[in-house]
């Protein structure tokens, strides 16, 4: 339903456009019914930069700092990265596969990829988040919801148990919820939700 969203073909219109060449077909068929929340920062704990646009259309100079090395020759991508400001940076086209899940499985589901949209937070994790992330997330997963079949909203930490711990106990799952008013079964049950926090600042 572009017709109000801005959503139209899979591409946001309010957001920035920053193409990157990390992405595939999806699966002929699949219904995209999972947001995957992500949090991101590079360096680690450094907001503000360019190096997540670079990491995501691989352009990123793995020699401009050590933790970089730890990374390198990473191909990955999002649908969509908000920052701290709220700003929205699209990379990939929502109705195209991004490469921000990683060996994954949600209600039984594996390769998330498949049938989801990545959402990357710029932020620390385990750290807090600001209230224009929480507004931008909330607009941006409603419109998605106008056009794909959601039925979940899940953190990495949540679809990859043991292997990542985005974005981690700083996030307010509860604030989502609530800003959405989605059904409570949207989203990861209680015994599974590491995050309760508050805002940044």
């Amino acid at each position: 339903m572009p017709s109000e969203s801005g959503l139209s073909r899979g591409t946001l219109g309010w957001a920035r456009q920053c193409a990157s060449p990390n992405f595939g077909v999806r699966p002929a068929g699949t219904a995209i019914d999972l947001i995957v929340i992500h949090s991101i920062s590079l360096p680690p704990g450094v907001f503000g930069g360019d190096e997540i646009e670079r990491l995501f259309t691989n352009r990123l100079d793995w020699d401009a700092h050590p933790y970089f090395q730890q990374i390198r020759g990473a191909e990955v991508s999002a649908h969509f990265l908000i920052r701290r400001d709220g700003g929205v940076v699209q990379f990939v086209n929502m109705d195209d596969r991004a490469w921000h899940a990683g060996a994954s499985c949600w209600q039984g589901r594996e390769n998330c990829n498949d049938h989801s949209v990545g959402i990357e937070l710029e932020g620390l994790e385990g750290g807090l988040f600001e209230k224009a992330q929480y507004d931008s997330l909330t607009r941006l997963c409603t419109e998605i919801a106008e056009r794909y079949p959601i039925a979940w909203v899940a953190g990495h930490e949540h679809i990859a148990p043991g292997r990542k711990r985005d974005p981690g106990p700083g996030f307010d799952w509860s604030r989502l919820q609530q800003s959405l008013g989605w059904a409570h079964a949207c989203f990861p049950q209680q015994g599974n939700v590491t995050g309760s926090g508050g805002l940044a600042g």
